[in-house]
């Protein structure tokens, strides 16, 4: 299993940015040490708390010390680019990086943006699913060629510098409510599915991986589990009281900027529920975060995978819920004592310990004077 994470980022107003930015590629460097496998970021213009307009250019310098780590967007927000940039600056990267960029893409969510950029609701994603099929063209075609869209025509263009992963990087999309729009373009274009968690969700992940693999055949294509990653946020800690003792406050936080752009339906027990009546626990809840200990971890992702019928990664939303040094324990409580579990990494170990403690409490197992083992018959 792959385990990946999703940063917007999330900061408070109030902070310098310089500082915020710096912590953010720290943490891609500290995932890369602690045995990630990708790293995400998004990108954002408008609203003050989610700050990198340019997620390739964080991306690029991260990778200077982050030498083993996937590296992707998530997302583009592609009405907002002539796809041809779009194209070109991820295939640099791809180069920059060895081969280890995904583009992720998207319509644009944030309300602001949206608004900044003075585009429809109607017309995203459209203009997603063009872009998109230029992009792929550009990546995957040596030769030029011409294009006639309802948003971008163009004659003669192709990328003198195609992408180094071949024959292209790969794609990835998101899907909140599993709509038919973005499981079309996953299936035709072979994309990496996004699916994020919630109880506020209308369909179940099973439900919308068969409809991938539906979309899929009517182009041809059989979507890999493996490429399929479900995302939320998860917050560990040796216990569960402390766990939510260091988040508690972080959460309401964030929360009131959630609101205020319009995303509280994801958070609500029952339709219009006032700001007022949300608690931590509440949101988190609703959201299905775990915010608990390695084992509670390791028990909601087995439920997942049982539920879903199987995916090939989990991606975590980072939130500046707490402290920083709190934020780095908890990534690497996750990656010493979750990542093996699912990787069995550490299974051999596990039955080797089971097997002494049998020895043990049989009797088979006797100290000598010098400490070691004097009869390992019964082991």
């Amino acid at each position: 299993m792959k385990f990946s994470f999703f940063m917007m980022p999330v900061h408070h107003p109030s902070e310098s940015p310089h500082l915020a930015f710096q912590r953010d590629i720290s943490f891609i460097h500290l995932a890369d040490e602690l045995g990630y496998d990708e790293f995400f970021i998004g990108e954002h213009h408008s609203g003050g708390w989610e700050t990198m307009p340019a997620a390739e250019l964080a991306l690029s310098m991260a990778a200077a010390k982050a030498h083993r780590i996937r590296l992707g967007t998530s997302v583009v927000d592609l009405p907002f680019h002539h796809p041809f940039h779009v194209a070109e600056r991820m295939a640099f990267l791809d180069h920059l990086t060895g081969g280890r960029a995904i583009l992720g893409v998207g319509p644009s969510n944030l309300v602001t943006d949206k608004q900044l950029f003075a585009l429809p609701q109607d017309r995203l994603y459209p203009m997603m699913a063009e872009s998109i099929d230029i992009i792929v063209r550009l990546l995957e075609s040596p030769e030029p060629f011409d294009y006639d869209g309802e948003f971008w025509k163009f004659e003669n263009m192709r990328l003198q510098l195609r992408s180094y992963q071949q024959p292209r990087l790969p794609l990835a999309i998101a899907s909140s409510s599993g709509s038919d729009a973005v499981l079309e373009l996953a299936g035709k274009y072979d994309m990496h599915l996004w699916s994020t968690v919630g109880k506020n969700r209308p369909a179940g992940h099973a439900e919308n991986w068969s409809r991938l693999e539906a979309a899929a055949a009517r182009h041809g294509k059989t979507p890999s589990r493996d490429d399929w990653r479900l995302a939320t946020c998860m917050y560990i800690a040796e216990t569960r009281e402390k766990a939510w003792e260091d988040v508690e406050q972080g959460i309401m936080r964030e929360a009131e900027y959630f609101s205020a752009i319009g995303l509280m339906p994801a958070y609500e027990s029952y339709a219009g529920q006032p700001f007022a009546e949300f608690t931590a626990r509440s949101c988190a809840d609703r959201r299905d975060w775990l915010i608990g200990t390695p084992d509670d971890a390791i028990a909601w992702i087995e439920q997942k995978q049982k539920e879903s019928g199987g995916f090939g990664g989990l991606m975590l939303t980072t939130h500046e819920w707490a402290d920083t040094n709190l934020l780095r324990n908890s990534m690497e409580m996750f990656a010493r004592y979750v990542m093996p579990h699912f990787r069995g990494h550490n299974a051999t170990y596990q039955d080797e310990w089971r097997r002494i403690k049998e020895a043990r409490d049989s009797g088979g197992v006797t100290l000598n004077v010098t400490g070691r083992p004097n009869n390992l018959a019964s082991y």
